[in-house]
């Protein structure tokens, strides 16, 4: 298998943290990818850490798209998350040590697999580092909140919004998205799910912001005619994704201001 790369040519740890509030260093990148023990690939489909198995490694998501899910006794499913390129998908199993819902690949995908015995070690020798890994839970903890508050608060347009506006900022973030195109390979059911919707409904939503001049969707593919005001609809703010402050203005739609620069001024801890 031909070894993956993140952006620009670079190593498979590239989108970790990339134009985040807090970043990693190049000593940080550099002792997190020795604790990489290998990369795999998984098609679209497949559950990669099932519900309640044991788990002794976490999953480092390079290449593709991939949800966390629960199974309902009735056997509905519902997504909790969608994860993108440098998301750790399971980094709560090195405490955990097992889930209490399925991972799996959205999209064919390439994923870094990282022994826990391996995470002990940047713990126990390297504090910086493990500050960045603790911060990445705590990024995806900010997102679970705000996705409740999505779920609870928001009417069924706004909450399609404000989906898609995240999704917009959290690929922007990662090179993937300009700000007005994006890939997002989701099908209207998989929208319902995160947004409480039937499929009809998404349908009646997705048709409502293209009337609206405000964003088109089609198959897998985004354009968003109007940022700002989409983002108004959806009450979206990005602060929760703890973006710097370049990418957060880019992800309302505001100007680049002169001097600024992704990764300058970035706060340490």
């Amino acid at each position: 298998m031909a070894e993956p790369v993140g952006h620009g040519g670079s190593p498979v740890t590239a989108n970790v943290l990339r134009n985040r509030t807090f970043e990693l260093g190049t000593e940080e990148r550099i002792l997190l990818e020795s604790a990489r023990s290998e990369t795999l690939d998984f098609p679209a489909g497949q559950v990669v850490v099932p519900q309640g198995m044991p788990v002794g490694v976490s999953t480092l998501l390079v290449d593709g798209f991939m949800t966390r899910y629960v199974d309902a006794r009735d056997g509905r499913r519902h997504l909790v998350a969608v994860h993108l390129p440098g998301d750790f998908v399971d980094l709560h199993a090195y405490v955990l040590k097992h889930l209490d819902h399925d991972v799996g690949a959205l999209t064919n995908i390439t994923v870094a697999i990282f022994p826990h015995e391996a995470l002990e070690r940047i713990q126990l020798a390297h504090p910086v580092l493990n500050k960045r890994l603790w911060f990445l839970t705590m990024l995806d903890a900010a997102m679970h909140r705000q996705w409740i508050y999505r779920l609870a608060s928001l009417t069924a347009v706004q909450r399609v919004a404000h989906f898609i506006c995240e999704m917009n900022a959290r690929l922007m973030a990662i090179g993937a998205s300009d700000g007005i195109r994006f890939t997002l390979p989701m099908t209207q059911t998989d929208i319902g799910e995160v947004c409480g919707l039937t499929n009809v409904h998404v349908n009646r939503v997705l048709r409502e912001l293209r009337e609206q001049q405000l964003c088109t969707v089609r198959s897998s593919n985004v354009e968003i005619h109007d940022l700002q005001k989409l983002a108004a609809l959806g009450i979206f703010q990005p602060d929760y994704l703890y973006l710097n402050r370049p990418t957060a203005d880019r992800a309302l739609g505001k100007p680049l201001q002169s001097g600024h620069a992704g990764g300058q001024g970035l706060p340490r801890f």
